[in-house]
């Protein structure tokens, strides 16, 4: 049985396999000629709030001719203690799969491991694997192959979606930079355990020259929202804007996962003249979602 838990434990030709699947399924949307999940349900389990992963993955269900059901913890027994592998083993009784948003990363993994159905992390604090997958098929969309490309992360680099991309790193043979202040840099001990081309720094305008992508994230998680002011202050620095952008290689991409606080992360102006690609990377969600759902349950 197969789970897409994280991409630290996602094979570099798994990968490239969810990739291509999600490029087609792109191309022939509307005209798929089979649907995997026909006869299936799958819970959507979000304990945390949503807008693209929600709507990407309940869309992509259907699509592929299954049955989402949406169940936010207030919804079940999960939000009022019962535990994750009690949930995990009646759900496993009823349905064909779970695509789990969440806080830690070890509910996700504990409820695959009970559930004994097929199991997506749709994001917690530890990584967001989605969201890689749908940003490197926007970037070999955009640049025709991400192997050799250097994408440099702007902001809190002990992110998820930072984590996430450290351990894509040597799984898709890239250069990964982050750039960020020193109480916001990833672990060492994950660094050690993802292994490949990964630079941290506090330069940014080192960071950020000759790359071929320049990314960032919201500086306040969710969850994080009493840090709010103490994350604002000392990230206020790290912003991808105009000055920033002319930094990087000649036509680099400045992408964004979403929600954008304008001001902050990044500058209207330089929001809005990449907004066709950053919503490009939103939709992406979709196809990649697809093609994981396809991976693990078809």
């Amino acid at each position: 049985m197969k789970h897409l838990l994280s991409i630290e434990k996602l094979s570099g030709a798994d990968m490239r396999q969810i990739l291509s699947a999600g490029a087609v399924l792109k191309r022939e949307r509307g005209q798929h000629s089979s649907q995997p999940l026909a006869g299936q349900t799958w819970a959507l389990i979000f304990s945390k709030s949503s807008t693209r992963t929600r709507v990407s993955f309940e869309v992509g269900v259907s699509e592929l001719g299954g049955r989402p059901m949406f169940l936010s913890a207030a919804d079940i027994q999960l939000g009022r203690g019962e535990p994750i592998r009690d949930t995990a083993r009646v759900m496993g009784r009823m349905l064909h799969g779970a695509v789990f948003r969440t806080f830690a990363q070890s509910d996700v993994e504990e409820f695959a491991r009970f559930s004994g159905i097929p199991t997506i992390n749709a994001l917690t604090d530890e990584e967001h694997p989605c969201q890689i997958l749908a940003d490197v098929l926007t970037i070999e969309e955009r640049l025709g192959g991400i192997a050799g490309k250097v994408v440099t992360f702007v902001g809190d680099g002990a992110c998820n979606v930072a984590n996430s991309w450290i351990f894509a790193a040597a799984k898709l043979d890239l250069e990964v930079r982050i750039a960020a202040p020193r109480a916001f840099q990833p672990d060492a001990a994950l660094l050690k355990r993802a292994g490949g081309k990964v630079i941290i720094t506090e330069d940014l305008t080192a960071a950020a020259a000759g790359a071929d992508v320049l990314y960032t994230d919201v500086w306040v998680s969710m969850g994080k929202e009493a840090e709010s002011e103490d994350r604002i202050r000392a990230l206020g620095g790290y912003q991808i804007n105009q000055s920033l952008v002319k930094l990087a290689k000649p036509g680099a991409l400045v992408m964004h996962c979403l929600p954008a606080y304008r001001g902050k992360e990044i500058d209207e102006a330089t929001f809005e003249a990449n907004a066709d690609t950053i919503f490009s990377e939103a939709e992406n969600r979709l196809h990649v979602q697809k093609a994981v759902l396809e991976w693990v349950g078809g």
